[in-house]
């Protein structure tokens, strides 16, 4: 499925402010030595924890709007995988270490 113009976006700004670049490839969007976010939309948010699987640092999924926010909080509730908004605010803080 192509990404949306909503998705790019919003990898680039994240991958912007943690000082990296946006990873168009497998894995995570966004990668750093202590951190993985992956940006996804309300109708992928479900596609996110078999993204972050397997690391080893910090973990985020980063809405790319107000509902796909909600949706991540509401899918990843209870577990180790942390959500931001768009604009990169941590909304439910990433329990792995």
């Amino acid at each position: 499925m192509p990404e949306s113009k909503a998705h790019t976006t919003v990898a680039n700004r994240l991958a912007r402010q943690h000082g990296t670049t946006y990873n168009r490839g497998a894995g995570a969007d966004v990668q750093t030595r202590s951190v993985a976010i992956e940006v996804e939309t309300e109708t992928t948010v479900g596609d996110a924890g078999r993204q972050l699987r397997g690391h080893r640092k910090q973990v985020y999924v980063a809405g790319t709007s107000q509902a796909a926010t909600d949706a991540a909080l509401e899918r990843y509730r209870g577990t180790s995988i942390g959500v931001m908004d768009p604009n990169g605010r941590v909304l439910k803080p990433s329990s792995r270490r």
